[in-house]
Parts: structure tokens; sequence; C-alpha cells
């Protein structure tokens, strides 16, 4: 197998992301594990997950039995070229605006903080005064 291993860039192996063509690299490592999508216990979106990525933590978090990392050996394809790896990616979370599902102006949310009360101590006054015995 050492005759036969080959270097893969990180950006080629990052293209291989989708359920009919998936590669992880793992401890510097890439596998195609394509054909195990249907049969990984935790569905084919954890590995989908774990694509465009170095996908060593993901894999180690769960912690795997002896049994899985031995048959992750029928899936190595070679290795990674650890140059291409990015250092790190820095996330940017997506602006969002203050949540309000049903987009009422937030005028209109305070005058009914203040009224809707009002309202239903008036409801309960009225209702005393029109069932109260005389």
């Amino acid at each position: 197998m050492a005759s036969d291993l080959k270097i893969h860039a990180f950006e080629d192996v990052s293209k291989h992301n989708k359920i009919k063509d998936c590669w992880l690299v793992i401890s510097g490592k890439v596998y195609d594990v394509t054909p195990f999508m249907d049969d990984h216990p935790g569905g084919d979106e954890v590995l989908l997950a774990a694509t465009g990525k170095d996908a060593t933590n993901d894999f180690e978090d769960v912690g795997h039995s002896d049994s899985a990392r031995d048959m992750m050996e029928k899936y190595f394809i070679g290795e990674i070229d650890a140059s291409t790896i990015p250092q790190k990616r820095s996330y940017v979370p997506p602006q969002q605006a203050n949540y309000n599902p049903d987009k009422t102006p937030e005028f209109v949310i305070k005058i009914l903080q203040f009224l809707v009360p009002l309202l239903i101590l008036g409801l309960a006054f009225a209702v005393r005064h029109y069932t109260k015995k005389e």
C-alpha cells in the first residue's frame, strides 16, 4: 500500500462533499466514505457535515470503537498534503435583525402591553358590577 500512496490537496478533497461522493480528512488521512453513507449509524448528515474541513476532532469527539477504527482502513485512499490545509477559518456570523416574527411595529407592542392589562381590569370591574346582587 505504501507504493500506491496518493497525496491529495485539501482543495480537491473538499470538492467531494455530496452523498454520492463523500471524502473525509481524519488524522492526516483521506477516506472515501461514499459506500458507507447508508450504513453509518449517525446517518449521512453527520458525514456530510464533516466534509470540507479536517474532521479529526469531529471523529474523536464521538468516541468511535476499535472496530469502527479498523473499518476505516477499507475506505483509506491516501493522505492529505498538510501544506494545503487552511490554518483556521474565521467564522463571521450573519447579520440578523431583532426577532419580531410577525413584523409588528414596536410602538404597537408597547401600547398593547399597557392597554391589555387595563382592558382586563375594566372587564373584571364590569363583570363584578353587573353580577352584583342589589
